[in-house]
């Protein structure tokens, strides 16, 4: 008996076994056409959009074609918008295509001369520019540099000029030293007759104490960028009675305002009120990486701690 016998089989067992290989080969063939486009795109990236998409309606709903990303709580700081960097504009809210355009109108030569120029900024809307308008700060380093030359010849006309033709001063004198002016009882007039003390700097006092809800030292006064300090001792603060924050009642966006209490802060003190309860001290706050002793002297004299 060779091997070819051995092997013969009986004609019912052919035909088994030529079902069989039949079933195979269609099995094979049909895993074969259903498999081949995602093989040929295997190797190919797939759009995150479409990804999202087809997630997204098989939830039964649409997912925008755009990525989101994580928006920060706008913060308020003095800038220059002709020096501030990418990131300073970021923090004061603004979007990363208004950021590129800054950017932009820069490098092909703009500057900002005055506030008013920083409304133009495409997409910034009224209510946006009248938050930023207190804090942006334009050096006198970007003003034409002819205003020097008029100014010189002006003054020069002036000192030529016959005292009864001398401009009358637009503001009253100085006061002398040993005399002060409160901070809470003063307006931006009365601010000006302080030695030291023009136009910007008695709208940046009159300002930050309207954030402050009032001053409690003239120390604070240290706070305002560049602040003249050899004015500082015309400065007094008689009677203070700042205005109190209702730590217990105000939301996080409405603490935040506060010139003391940064986002981090406000959101410390909200997840304070949820968890614990109500404040009764802001010593309660001082195990926080957020309230450094610091911090809680400097705001205690702000806080009222009622339900």
């Amino acid at each position: 008996m060779n091997w070819w016998s051995a092997l013969s089989l009986r004609k019912s067992d052919r035909r088994v076994l030529l079902v069989l290989l039949v079933l195979l080969v269609a099995i094979f063939a049909a895993l074969y056409f259903f498999d081949a486009p995602q093989s040929r795109n295997a190797g190919m990236p797939v759009p995150t959009d479409s990804i999202t998409a087809q997630t997204a309606d098989s939830l039964g709903e649409r997912s925008p074609l755009y990525y989101q990303t994580e928006t920060a709580a706008p913060e308020r700081f003095p800038f220059d918008p002709n020096i501030a960097d990418s990131t300073q504009l970021l923090r004061l809210g603004l979007q990363p295509w208004q950021v590129r355009n800054i950017y932009k109108y820069r490098a092909a030569g703009g500057v900002y001369r005055k506030k008013e120029d920083f409304a133009r900024l495409y997409g910034l809307t009224v209510k946006q520019y009248r938050e930023l308008e207190p804090y942006i700060h334009i050096s006198a380093d970007y003003l034409p540099a002819a205003t020097l030359v008029d100014t010189k010849e002006q003054k020069e006309q002036q000192e030529q000029a016959p005292d009864t033709l001398r401009p009358a001063p637009r503001y009253s004198a100085k006061i002398a030293p040993g005399e002060t002016v409160d901070l809470n009882a003063g307006d931006t007039t009365v601010y000006k007759t302080v030695p030291g003390i023009g136009s910007y700097f008695a709208r940046r006092i009159a300002d930050y104490r309207t954030r402050l809800g009032g001053y409690v030292s003239v120390d604070q006064l240290d706070e305002i960028e560049d602040f003249p300090q050899e004015s500082k001792q015309y400065f007094t603060v008689s009677d203070a009675h700042p205005q109190k924050l209702l730590v217990n009642r105000l939301s996080l966006n409405q603490l935040k305002r506060h010139p003391y209490i940064n986002f981090y802060q406000a959101k410390a003190i909200v997840d304070h009120r949820r968890l614990d309860g109500p404040l009764h001290s802001l010593s309660e706050l001082k195990m926080l990486r957020d309230f450094p002793p610091e911090a809680i002297s400097r705001l205690e004299p702000y806080v009222d701690y009622s339900e």
